[in-house]
């Protein structure tokens, strides 16, 4: 397309030397700098874009499309953008100018109120001064007064209610020679400063991508060659696809919780570059759905439901004894396996569905194994509709060591575990094969009582203060997820002492690639709904961490390991322990009877006092 005007130019050399024998130099070598550093281009692709600048649409727009460059971005992502209210979009920073285009593109679309604090050089493009605020990253006297200027007006532009787009970077995503990744340098603390004077709330951006290999190199060489590139890295976005990520909005509540600036920003960054991972996670989607697919097609049908009648036997025959609670129309009982073996032919029909429903079914009729048979079961009645609800398998240490030895406990299949460990924990509970009927999980409240269960069991049989097992993360998510997963926990829930004491059968090999750490001021300043929140963003379907690993976890559960089980769909199993005793005591009472939790506590403080007796005789 003939340009407009292609002898004025927008984009040029203007260096002015105090000495009149350097700007005579220069004038020399401007021309070839300005061929080499693609300024003709630049200016060229400014007036395409004027030739198809529209009135009812903003200039970036135009620009992207006299450049071809497309941006995808789904119409979930599109929503998560607030229409009103003030709000502070945080992105990464990959090429160092087309991002701010094709941000302020988005943002305008969605939201005409938006601006986008940008490079001063972009300053130069007349049409694009009413997205960008500007500011100078060049420390001159003149430069700071600039830019408390563009700092005073963003401020008043977010109190006002207006949207604000950032690079918190500031610099250009690059290569460094330490590790050789291409990374954002260090985000700016102001950007939170900003944030938490203004209180907003956050939306994540991502940019999938980075500039080419010579810009990288030269980056390397020294940091202005970088910069003197970035001109030539924007006009080769002509034709290119550019990928966008949003993530979930961070409520400024979040932002107030941090001590600092510092961390308040590295958790900002940390909420960001996660969102890459939804790209590992759509190009693992293809390969393991077709797995299961294919494993599926061998599964057993699964028999028929157990008649009612059959099942209400077993539970008449219980000992009154051996109901443990009753609310509403359901009722909690224990058993062992021979005391109801109607029931437990209908637990394996239903475990199995439920199972099957995450891809880690057995793919036989029914759910049952050698183990059930020596467990206690833990198990929901809904004595109206006359059904079987959830349950729960129950090993006593003290019972299965002393009979059979500890090869009769399901853990060690998964883990191998000195005995020592063994000895330390017993009497202990190993938890496991928990589940509920498909029809009830719509709800939290089959869960909730499920645990009531054990509490209402754990006081009963107060010795078993020690609750462990495998905990599953199921092949359903996203390898990304899981990886994230195990390294929050691998920071904040590890016990390494007693984790020398167990070697998983099946390790889970660590990419490494995701960390809960970014740069030197990052502390992980995390918790797990947040890590919730962050799987959320990667997964299609929102789920967030396994609801039951999030229970163990508030109970103060602490890994020990993770295995990754082949006989239940590659299933990751995380081998957790929860030490009831050392439990917050108010969320330890929302499962006991009343007054249980004193007697539960008083019962261990007792046999403390008793131990410390012995040893002072």
């Amino acid at each position: 397309m003939v340009p407009s005007r292609p002898d004025k130019k927008i984009f040029k050399l203007d260096v002015d030397f105090d000495s009149r024998y350097a700007n005579k130099l220069f004038g020399m070598v401007k021309r070839p700098l300005e061929k080499i550093l693609s300024m003709d281009e630049l200016n060229l692709t400014y007036w395409n874009a004027r030739d198809v600048e529209e009135n009812d649409r903003h200039f970036s727009v135009s620009l992207l499309e006299s450049m071809n460059v497309r941006y995808e971005i789904t119409d979930k992502d599109l929503l998560k953008i607030p229409k009103t209210g003030k709000i502070v979009v945080v992105s990464n920073h990959p090429f160092g100018g087309i991002e701010g285009v094709i941000m302020g593109a988005i943002l305008k679309s969605v939201r005409p109120d938006s601006r986008i604090m940008a490079n001063f050089l972009l300053e130069r493009v007349p049409e694009l001064r009413d997205l960008f605020i500007f500011v100078n990253p060049f420390g001159s006297k003149s430069a700071v007064r600039a830019n408390i200027n563009s700092l005073k007006f963003t401020i008043e532009h977010l109190n006002n209610g207006g949207a604000l787009g950032v690079f918190p970077a500031g610099e250009v995503a690059h290569m460094k020679w330490s590790n050789r990744e291409i990374s954002d340098p260090e985000w700016s603390d102001t950007i939170a400063r900003i944030i938490r004077k203004t209180e907003c709330p956050v939306l994540p951006m991502y940019f999938n991508g980075f500039n080419g290999m010579i810009f990288q190199l030269a980056g390397l060489i020294h940091p202005r060659l970088r910069t003197m590139m970035l001109p030539r890295e924007f006009v080769n976005k002509v034709d290119k696809k550019i990928e966008i990520r949003i993530g979930k909005l961070i409520p400024f509540s979040k932002i107030k919780s941090f001590e600092t600036d510092a961390e308040a920003i590295s958790y900002l960054r940390q909420r960001t570059m996660l969102l890459k991972n939804r790209d590992e996670a759509d190009k693992d989607e293809s390969r393991s759905s077709m797995a299961i697919t294919m494993k599926k097609e061998g599964y057993a049908p699964v028999i028929d439901p157990v008649d009612s009648e059959l099942l209400e036997d077993d539970i008449v025959n219980l000992p009154a004894r051996q109901k443990l609670l009753e609310s509403g129309e359901f009722d909690v009982y224990y058993a062992n396996f021979k005391q109801i073996p109607n029931i437990m032919r209908e637990i394996g029909r239903l475990r199995e569905i439920a199972f099957r429903d995450t891809d880690e079914g057995t793919g036989k009729e029914l759910d049952l194994d050698w183990y059930d048979e020596h467990y206690m079961h833990l198990f929901i009645w809904n004595r109206e509709k006359r059904e079987l609800v959830g349950a729960y398998r129950l090993g006593r240490t003290d019972n299965i060591c002393k009979k059979i030895g500890s090869e009769g406990l399901y853990t060690t299949t998964l883990f191998k575990i000195k005995k020592s460990l063994l000895q330390d924990i017993n009497p202990a509970l190993e938890m496991g094969r928990s589940f509920i009927r498909p029809e009830y999980q719509r709800s939290f409240a089959p869960l909730l009582l499920l645990w009531k269960g054990i509490g209402h069991y754990v006081h009963r049989y107060p010795k078993y203060k020690i609750l462990f097992g495998p905990v599953s993360i199921s092949n359903d998510y996203e390898t990304s997820s899981r990886q994230l997963m195990v390294a929050f926990l691998m920071v904040h829930n590890f016990l390494p002492e007693m984790a020398k004491k167990v070697k998983p059968v099946t390790p889970f090999k660590s990419s490494g690639k995701i960390r809960m750490t970014h740069g030197k001021k990052d502390k992980g300043l995390i918790d797990i709904d947040d890590v919730s929140d962050m799987i959320s963003d990667i997964e299609e379907d929102k789920k967030g961490i396994p609801i039951l690993l999030k229970q163990y976890l508030k109970l103060g559960g602490k890994l020990l390991g993770f295995n990754v089980d082949p006989s239940f769909a590659d299933a990751l199993d995380g081998l957790i322990l929860v030490d009831l005793t050392k439990t917050d005591p108010r969320i330890l009472n929302r499962y006991m009877p009343k007054g249980g939790i004193e007697e539960f506590l008083e019962y261990h403080s007792g046999k403390a006092k008793a131990v410390e007796g012995e040893k002072s005789q």
